[in-house]
């Protein structure tokens, strides 16, 4: 496969199907969030974290790839005139969905209560978390604002939203494995 192909060059792109867009079109934005969100995935699982992490982030940006593939396909060139799908793209299925809240609940099952909003910090690893939990809710926003457009499986919107819930949970969690100190946000506190 070649990497450059000069098509490029004029500021247009191609979606699964043939179509070219502007790489400035909502659609491009949207994947391209999810491709920065699946980096900064890669950087966390990098990190000195625990094994059984590691392995749902590599099932987590895999599933990201096929949400990418899903928000890089024009919806027209999807579906033939007889129904059937023309292209061979993965989907989201509600046990992708399930997986996380198992997830979710399982961290939280060996975490303090939460009772007040958590300042993002305390060692890199977390604030790694932190910030994919920021480029993830960017990614929901544009994939919403793209599904207002343009219709697709809304099974990604919701991954999305529960990833970030999942990238929350997983940031409490490596502050606990790391013993760095969670700083409650208590407005109007004054030191």
């Amino acid at each position: 496969m070649k990497i450059y192909t000069k098509t490029g060059d004029k500021g247009t792109t191609a979606l699964f199907g043939g179509t070219r867009v502007s790489k400035g079109h909502m659609r491009i934005d949207s994947y391209g969030t999810v491709d920065e969100l699946n980096s900064w995935l890669g950087l966390i699982r990098d990190q000195k974290i625990d094994a059984n992490s590691k392995s749902i982030l590599i099932k987590i940006q895999d599933k990201l790839f096929t949400v990418g593939a899903i928000l890089a396909t024009d919806p027209e060139k999807m579906i033939l005139k007889n129904g059937k799908e023309r292209l061979n793209i993965p989907k989201i299925s509600e046990g992708d969905i399930v997986l996380l809240e198992n997830e979710i609940d399982k961290m939280n099952d060996v975490l303090p209560p939460m009772t007040h909003f958590i300042l993002p910090g305390g060692h890199t690893t977390v604030s790694y978390c932190h910030i994919a939990r920021t480029v993830c809710r960017r990614a929901e926003r544009l994939a919403s604002l793209l599904y207002e457009n343009e219709p697709f499986d809304e099974r990604v919107l919701s991954y999305l939203n529960r990833l970030s819930d999942y990238l929350f949970v997983l940031a409490r969690k490596l502050s606990k494995d790391v013993e760095a100190d969670e700083i409650k946000w208590i407005p109007g506190k004054k030191d």
